[in-house]
């Protein structure tokens, strides 16, 4: 007996849930991905600096199986090409908002704040100073025991800079949270460079 014209036939796709309309997240991802793109909105969360990363997580895991590719791959292509885009989108907005230093710039660049422009280099003098003085430091290092000294110290220095960074956005202290930003990135920078001599060490 044939099978009746309006019953899928075996191996069809029709109804299944690779093909479903893509959901109201997914839909804001797409629209995110058309303008200025706000990873806040599109993970649900309101603009902050403090952010809860077990909640972050569970958020991105949730939203990557709404657009997983798989999910259409019975679909248009038009839509695999969006499910994919999306994908990467909230692939990217997850790891700008788990790293402190990318989620400030974010918050300020949201704000219209562009904090790595080269134009935007406002230093407090007592801080170059310290850059300067840390630089030396850095560079007079020539055993083990110090250099996890200059690590530990590096490591206070970032986790200050980071409270700051808290309290200015929730302040609305734009320019302090700038200022803040470019030291993190010294700090950062600096630790970098003292993990590297670290693994020249042990070559």
């Amino acid at each position: 007996m044939a099978p009746n014209s309006t019953t899928p036939g075996k191996g069809s796709t029709r109804g299944s849930s690779s093909t479903t309309p893509m959901s109201r997240t997914a839909a804001a991802a797409v629209r995110a991905s058309t303008s200025e793109p706000d990873y806040f909105a599109l993970f649900g969360l309101p603009r902050s600096f403090a952010i809860d990363e077990a909640d972050l997580a569970a958020r991105y895991r949730r939203l990557q199986q709404e657009v997983h590719p798989d999910r259409f791959a019975g679909g248009s292509a038009q839509e695999r090409r969006l499910a994919v885009q999306q994908a990467a989108l909230i692939n990217e907005a997850f790891q700008t908002l788990k790293d402190p230093l990318k989620r400030a710039l974010h918050l300020l660049a949201l704000a219209g704040v562009d904090a790595a422009s080269e134009s935007n280099t406002a230093m407090d003098a007592a801080f170059l100073e310290e850059q300067m003085a840390l630089r030396e430091a850095l560079g007079e290092i020539e055993d083990r025991q110090t250099l996890d000294a200059f690590l530990d110290e590096l490591s206070q220095r970032i986790g200050a800079i980071l409270r700051d960074l808290e309290e200015a956005f929730s302040q609305g202290a734009l320019e302090r949270a700038s200022e803040d930003v470019r030291k993190l990135q010294f700090i950062r920078r600096l630790k970098e460079e003292a993990l590297s001599l670290e693994d020249e060490w042990m070559d």
